[in-house]
């Protein structure tokens, strides 16, 4: 038997629905100084097919569970083998309901991780890092020249 999850946005999904989520090595600024954290994110199906790959990725692990594992009301649950130290992502229900219609929509995406399984060997890589505050400066020199004739009817 399925249970329902009452969620407003998200009544085709079930507590009993496939959902990868991962461990992310990212970085937030602050006083000058950027310091490390671990991120916990839902991965959706075609990310985990990418990271499969071996592009390189912020990912320190992925855990295939299920919708009813991770979220009991309101309370999110930490997955096992996760740090107590890891912070979920921003908006997680939200994206993790996104992620789960992912995984219903190509269920052949389920296979690439059982679920209950963990998976470690991702081509980790912390070069190029994400930064969850990074604010982007716009100044005049960003603009870009337009050739005279461009908004013309010639």
């Amino acid at each position: 038997m399925t249970t329902a999850i009452s969620y407003p946005d998200a009544l085709d999904l079930t507590a009993d629905d496939y959902i990868v989520i991962g461990l992310a090595t990212c970085f937030y600024k602050e006083d000058g100084e950027v310091h490390q954290i671990e991120v916990i994110e839902p991965i959706p199906s075609a990310a985990l097919e990418a990271i499969l790959k071996g592009i390189p990725t912020s990912y320190k692990l992925a855990y295939a569970t299920t919708l009813g594992s991770l979220l009991a009301g309101d309370n999110l649950l930490l997955p096992p083998g996760f740090p107590e130290s890891a912070q979920f992502g921003d908006e997680f229900e939200l994206r993790a309901f996104s992620a789960a219609r992912t995984y219903k929509r190509r269920q052949s995406a389920q296979s690439l991780i059982p679920a209950g399984a963990t998976k470690t060997d991702f081509n980790y890589s912390t070069e190029r890092k994400r930064v969850l505050n990074a604010a982007r400066v716009v100044s005049k020199e960003d603009n870009v020249k337009q050739h005279s004739h461009t908004h013309k009817v010639l």
